[in-house]
């Protein structure tokens, strides 16, 4: 005689769940990784920007912001100072960013959280080769 079975086994179904979320986060981690046009500091490989004259910002090692090689203050009061900059901007404008390797990450993100509020998202990075 066969006895009845009244509960369900969902073990293998935590399993194949865990192993789905895996692979989801793994391919949501490439996705973006592959949306941003990051390059690192050194790089083999280097483009060139497509406009003959892009305009430039750079980012010193101090957090110090410059545009088109004027300084415009370290920290909180350059990110002031570049905001009406860029509010002057079209959105095809071409932008180059020269970051140095030492700078901090956070004024990175920073310099570019205010191009992709102002909808500036043609923006090359610049690095050097190894």
């Amino acid at each position: 005689m066969m006895k009845k079975m009244d509960q369900i086994n969902v073990i293998p179904f935590i399993d194949i769940m865990l192993v789905l979320l895996a692979i989801v986060l793994t391919t949501a981690t490439f996705l973006v990784e592959g949306r941003l046009q990051i390059r690192l500091p050194t790089a083999a490989n280097e483009d060139t920007p497509g406009q003959l004259n892009p305009l430039e910002i750079a980012i010193g090692a101090d957090g110090e912001v410059f545009f088109q090689a004027e300084s415009l203050g370290v920290g909180a009061p350059g990110l002031a100072a570049l905001a009406p900059h860029l509010a002057a901007l079209q959105p095809a404008t071409q932008i180059v960013l020269r970051v140095d390797a030492q700078t901090p990450f956070a004024a990175f993100i920073a310099v570019v959280d205010q191009l992709k509020a102002r909808g500036l998202e043609r923006l090359s990075i610049l690095t050097r080769r190894p």
